[in-house]
Protein backbone atom coordinates (compact mmCIF):
# COMPACT_ATOMS: atom_id res chain seq x y z
CA UNK A 1 0.00 0.00 0.00
CA UNK A 2 1.59 3.32 -1.05
CA UNK A 3 2.10 6.13 1.46
CA UNK A 4 -0.63 8.66 0.66
CA UNK A 5 0.45 11.29 3.17
CA UNK A 6 1.36 14.07 0.72
CA UNK A 7 -0.68 16.50 -1.34
CA UNK A 8 0.85 17.07 -4.78
CA UNK A 9 0.36 20.46 -6.41
CA UNK A 10 1.45 21.32 -9.93
CA UNK A 11 2.82 24.78 -10.65
CA UNK A 12 4.03 26.67 -13.71
CA UNK A 13 4.37 30.18 -12.31
CA UNK A 14 0.98 31.40 -13.53
CA UNK A 15 -1.53 33.19 -11.29
CA UNK A 16 -4.00 30.26 -11.29
CA UNK A 17 -1.17 27.90 -10.35
CA UNK A 18 -0.26 30.20 -7.46
CA UNK A 19 -3.85 29.99 -6.21
CA UNK A 20 -3.60 26.22 -6.42
CA UNK A 21 -0.35 26.20 -4.42
CA UNK A 22 -1.90 28.39 -1.73
CA UNK A 23 -4.98 26.16 -1.54
CA UNK A 24 -2.88 23.00 -1.35
CA UNK A 25 -0.64 24.41 1.38
CA UNK A 26 -3.63 25.44 3.47
CA UNK A 27 -5.24 22.03 2.97
CA UNK A 28 -2.02 20.26 3.99
CA UNK A 29 -1.88 22.34 7.17
CA UNK A 30 -5.55 21.65 7.91
CA UNK A 31 -5.29 17.89 7.46
CA UNK A 32 -1.80 17.31 8.85
CA UNK A 33 -0.30 16.23 5.51
CA UNK A 34 2.96 16.96 3.73
CA UNK A 35 3.09 19.07 0.57
CA UNK A 36 4.95 18.18 -2.62
CA UNK A 37 5.24 20.98 -5.20
CA UNK A 38 6.15 19.84 -8.70
CA UNK A 39 6.87 21.61 -11.95
CA UNK A 40 6.86 19.50 -15.10
CA UNK A 41 9.43 20.84 -17.54
CA UNK A 42 8.64 19.43 -20.98
CA UNK A 43 11.58 21.24 -22.62
CA UNK A 44 14.10 19.83 -20.17
CA UNK A 45 17.09 20.25 -22.47
CA UNK A 46 16.60 24.01 -23.05
CA UNK A 47 18.67 25.98 -20.47
CA UNK A 48 16.39 29.03 -20.58
CA UNK A 49 13.36 26.83 -19.98
CA UNK A 50 15.07 25.11 -17.05
CA UNK A 51 15.88 28.48 -15.54
CA UNK A 52 12.26 29.63 -15.74
CA UNK A 53 11.01 26.35 -14.28
CA UNK A 54 13.39 26.52 -11.35
CA UNK A 55 12.31 30.10 -10.64
CA UNK A 56 8.62 29.17 -10.78
CA UNK A 57 9.21 26.31 -8.37
CA UNK A 58 11.07 28.53 -5.89
CA UNK A 59 8.31 31.18 -6.04
CA UNK A 60 5.67 28.52 -5.43
CA UNK A 61 7.54 27.33 -2.34
CA UNK A 62 7.54 30.89 -0.97
CA UNK A 63 3.77 31.16 -1.43
CA UNK A 64 3.27 27.75 0.20
CA UNK A 65 5.23 28.74 3.30
CA UNK A 66 2.94 31.72 3.79
CA UNK A 67 -0.28 29.77 3.27
CA UNK A 68 0.74 26.67 5.22
CA UNK A 69 3.29 27.64 7.86
CA UNK A 70 4.91 24.62 9.44
CA UNK A 71 3.86 22.22 6.69
CA UNK A 72 6.50 19.66 5.69
CA UNK A 73 7.30 20.59 2.09
CA UNK A 74 9.39 19.31 -0.79
CA UNK A 75 9.81 20.64 -4.33
CA UNK A 76 10.90 18.86 -7.49
CA UNK A 77 11.49 19.77 -11.10
CA UNK A 78 10.39 16.84 -13.27
CA UNK A 79 10.99 16.08 -16.95
CA UNK A 80 8.40 14.50 -19.19
CA UNK A 81 4.86 14.95 -20.46
CA UNK A 82 2.66 16.98 -18.11
CA UNK A 83 -0.40 14.70 -18.01
CA UNK A 84 1.55 11.45 -17.78
CA UNK A 85 3.80 12.85 -15.06
CA UNK A 86 0.96 14.20 -12.91
CA UNK A 87 -1.03 10.98 -13.25
CA UNK A 88 2.05 9.03 -12.18
CA UNK A 89 2.50 11.36 -9.20
CA UNK A 90 -1.11 10.73 -8.19
CA UNK A 91 -0.42 7.06 -7.48
CA UNK A 92 1.36 7.97 -4.24
CA UNK A 93 -0.53 11.18 -3.41
CA UNK A 94 -3.41 11.97 -1.09
CA UNK A 95 -4.65 14.34 -3.79
CA UNK A 96 -3.46 16.38 -6.76
CA UNK A 97 -4.18 20.12 -6.90
CA UNK A 98 -4.09 22.16 -10.11
CA UNK A 99 -4.94 25.69 -11.15
CA UNK A 100 -7.76 26.36 -13.57
CA UNK A 101 -5.44 27.55 -16.32
CA UNK A 102 -1.73 27.88 -16.83
CA UNK A 103 1.22 28.50 -19.09
CA UNK A 104 3.04 26.08 -21.35
CA UNK A 105 2.17 22.51 -20.47
CA UNK A 106 -0.62 23.71 -18.19
CA UNK A 107 -2.29 25.84 -20.90
CA UNK A 108 -6.11 25.94 -20.80
CA UNK A 109 -6.05 23.57 -17.85
CA UNK A 110 -9.69 24.04 -16.90
CA UNK A 111 -11.23 24.04 -20.35
CA UNK A 112 -8.70 21.97 -22.30
CA UNK A 113 -7.40 18.44 -22.42
CA UNK A 114 -4.78 18.54 -19.65
CA UNK A 115 -7.07 19.12 -16.67
CA UNK A 116 -9.69 16.71 -17.94
CA UNK A 117 -7.08 14.05 -18.65
CA UNK A 118 -5.54 14.32 -15.18
CA UNK A 119 -8.96 14.33 -13.48
CA UNK A 120 -10.08 11.39 -15.59
CA UNK A 121 -7.06 9.15 -14.97
CA UNK A 122 -5.49 10.19 -11.67
CA UNK A 123 -5.62 7.64 -8.87
CA UNK A 124 -6.09 10.39 -6.28
CA UNK A 125 -8.76 13.09 -5.97
CA UNK A 126 -8.00 16.04 -8.28
CA UNK A 127 -8.82 19.53 -7.02
CA UNK A 128 -9.19 22.24 -9.65
CA UNK A 129 -8.86 25.68 -8.08
CA UNK A 130 -10.88 27.96 -10.31
CA UNK A 131 -11.59 30.48 -7.58
CA UNK A 132 -9.85 30.86 -4.22
CA UNK A 133 -11.56 29.42 -1.17
CA UNK A 134 -13.54 32.04 0.74
CA UNK A 135 -13.24 31.92 4.54
CA UNK A 136 -16.83 33.07 5.06
CA UNK A 137 -18.23 30.02 3.29
CA UNK A 138 -19.04 27.36 5.84
CA UNK A 139 -19.77 24.04 4.15
CA UNK A 140 -18.42 21.34 1.89
CA UNK A 141 -20.84 20.23 -0.85
CA UNK A 142 -20.87 16.68 -2.23
CA UNK A 143 -22.85 15.49 -5.24
CA UNK A 144 -24.22 12.00 -4.59
CA UNK A 145 -26.22 9.48 -6.60
CA UNK A 146 -25.40 6.12 -5.02
CA UNK A 147 -22.70 5.12 -7.52
CA UNK A 148 -19.31 3.85 -6.42
CA UNK A 149 -17.67 7.02 -7.71
CA UNK A 150 -20.02 9.25 -5.75
CA UNK A 151 -19.41 7.15 -2.63
CA UNK A 152 -15.68 7.85 -3.03
CA UNK A 153 -16.52 11.53 -3.46
CA UNK A 154 -18.61 11.47 -0.28
CA UNK A 155 -15.72 9.96 1.69
CA UNK A 156 -13.39 12.74 0.52
CA UNK A 157 -16.02 15.42 1.23
CA UNK A 158 -16.58 14.05 4.74
CA UNK A 159 -12.84 14.19 5.45
CA UNK A 160 -12.66 17.76 4.17
CA UNK A 161 -15.67 18.88 6.22
CA UNK A 162 -14.29 17.23 9.35
CA UNK A 163 -10.89 18.90 8.90
CA UNK A 164 -12.57 22.29 8.54
CA UNK A 165 -15.09 21.75 11.30
CA UNK A 166 -17.91 22.74 8.94
CA UNK A 167 -21.19 21.33 7.71
CA UNK A 168 -21.39 18.71 4.96
CA UNK A 169 -24.09 19.41 2.36
CA UNK A 170 -25.04 16.39 0.25
CA UNK A 171 -26.95 17.09 -2.95
CA UNK A 172 -29.10 14.41 -4.63
CA UNK A 173 -30.22 15.74 -8.02
CA UNK A 174 -32.39 13.80 -10.43
CA UNK A 175 -34.37 14.67 -13.54
CA UNK A 176 -37.80 13.65 -14.70
CA UNK A 177 -37.64 11.94 -18.10
CA UNK A 178 -38.81 13.80 -21.16
CA UNK A 179 -42.57 13.41 -21.60
CA UNK A 180 -43.44 10.26 -23.55
CA UNK A 181 -45.67 7.18 -23.42
CA UNK A 182 -43.79 5.76 -20.41
CA UNK A 183 -42.91 9.04 -18.67
CA UNK A 184 -44.98 8.43 -15.54
CA UNK A 185 -43.50 5.00 -14.89
CA UNK A 186 -39.98 6.24 -15.60
CA UNK A 187 -40.47 9.08 -13.15
CA UNK A 188 -41.38 6.63 -10.39
CA UNK A 189 -38.29 4.57 -11.16
CA UNK A 190 -36.10 7.68 -11.03
CA UNK A 191 -37.65 8.71 -7.72
CA UNK A 192 -37.03 5.25 -6.20
CA UNK A 193 -33.42 5.34 -7.43
CA UNK A 194 -32.95 8.74 -5.79
CA UNK A 195 -34.44 7.40 -2.54
CA UNK A 196 -32.00 4.47 -2.70
CA UNK A 197 -29.07 6.88 -3.19
CA UNK A 198 -30.22 8.91 -0.20
CA UNK A 199 -30.33 5.75 1.92
CA UNK A 200 -26.80 4.73 0.90
CA UNK A 201 -25.51 8.18 1.80
CA UNK A 202 -27.21 8.10 5.19
CA UNK A 203 -25.63 4.72 5.95
CA UNK A 204 -22.21 6.07 4.98
CA UNK A 205 -22.74 9.16 7.14
CA UNK A 206 -23.84 7.05 10.09
CA UNK A 207 -20.62 5.02 9.90
CA UNK A 208 -18.60 8.22 9.78
CA UNK A 209 -20.39 9.59 12.84
CA UNK A 210 -19.61 6.37 14.71
CA UNK A 211 -15.93 6.64 13.82
CA UNK A 212 -15.35 10.39 14.02
CA UNK A 213 -18.09 11.85 16.18
CA UNK A 214 -20.69 14.39 15.27
CA UNK A 215 -20.65 16.16 11.94
CA UNK A 216 -23.45 18.47 10.88
CA UNK A 217 -25.12 17.36 7.64
CA UNK A 218 -27.59 19.09 5.36
CA UNK A 219 -29.32 17.00 2.69
CA UNK A 220 -30.86 18.41 -0.48
CA UNK A 221 -33.06 16.14 -2.56
CA UNK A 222 -34.06 18.02 -5.71
CA UNK A 223 -35.65 17.32 -9.06
CA UNK A 224 -33.27 19.47 -11.08
CA UNK A 225 -30.41 19.15 -13.53
CA UNK A 226 -27.31 18.11 -11.53
CA UNK A 227 -25.18 20.93 -12.93
CA UNK A 228 -27.70 23.58 -11.93
CA UNK A 229 -28.18 22.05 -8.47
CA UNK A 230 -24.46 21.72 -7.76
CA UNK A 231 -23.52 25.14 -9.13
CA UNK A 232 -26.24 26.73 -7.01
CA UNK A 233 -25.00 24.89 -3.91
CA UNK A 234 -21.42 25.98 -4.66
CA UNK A 235 -22.37 29.62 -4.02
CA UNK A 236 -22.11 29.02 -0.28
CA UNK A 237 -19.45 26.30 -0.37
CA UNK A 238 -15.77 26.22 0.49
CA UNK A 239 -15.36 23.14 -1.73
CA UNK A 240 -17.55 21.20 -4.18
CA UNK A 241 -16.85 17.46 -4.51
CA UNK A 242 -18.14 15.23 -7.32
CA UNK A 243 -17.46 11.68 -8.47
CA UNK A 244 -15.72 11.22 -11.77
CA UNK A 245 -18.60 9.15 -13.09
CA UNK A 246 -22.01 8.19 -11.80
CA UNK A 247 -25.46 6.92 -12.50
CA UNK A 248 -28.45 8.82 -13.83
CA UNK A 249 -27.86 12.55 -13.70
CA UNK A 250 -24.22 12.11 -12.72
CA UNK A 251 -23.28 9.82 -15.63
CA UNK A 252 -19.88 10.57 -17.18
CA UNK A 253 -19.17 13.17 -14.51
CA UNK A 254 -15.62 13.83 -15.76
CA UNK A 255 -15.86 13.44 -19.49
CA UNK A 256 -19.52 14.37 -19.90
CA UNK A 257 -21.72 17.41 -19.53
CA UNK A 258 -22.03 17.41 -15.74
CA UNK A 259 -18.34 17.80 -14.97
CA UNK A 260 -17.87 20.28 -17.78
CA UNK A 261 -20.73 22.38 -16.48
CA UNK A 262 -19.54 22.25 -12.88
CA UNK A 263 -15.94 23.07 -13.78
CA UNK A 264 -17.07 25.97 -15.95
CA UNK A 265 -19.53 27.50 -13.52
CA UNK A 266 -18.84 26.48 -9.91
CA UNK A 267 -18.21 29.34 -7.50
CA UNK A 268 -15.55 27.50 -5.47
CA UNK A 269 -12.74 24.96 -5.93
CA UNK A 270 -13.93 21.61 -7.32
CA UNK A 271 -12.63 18.17 -6.35
CA UNK A 272 -13.15 15.28 -8.79
CA UNK A 273 -12.86 11.88 -7.12
CA UNK A 274 -12.71 8.35 -8.50
CA UNK A 275 -12.23 5.06 -6.63
CA UNK A 276 -8.51 4.24 -6.60
CA UNK A 277 -9.00 0.62 -7.63
CA UNK A 278 -10.59 1.82 -10.91
CA UNK A 279 -7.89 4.36 -11.74
CA UNK A 280 -6.13 3.80 -15.03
Amino acid sequence: MPDLSSIVVGTDGSEPATKAVEWAAADAARRGLALRIVHVCERWGVPEERGYCEGALAAAADHARLSGPGVEMTTELLPGHVVETLVRESATADSVVLGSRGLGGFGALLLGSVGLAVAGHAEAPVVIVREPERPERGEVVAGFDGSEHSEAALDYALEQALARGVRLHTVYAWQMPVAGPHAAGSGEIMARAADDASGIARERLARWRDEHGHIEVKESFVCEHPVAALVDASKTAALLVVGSRGMGGFASAVLGSVSHGVLHHAHCPVAVVRPRKEAS
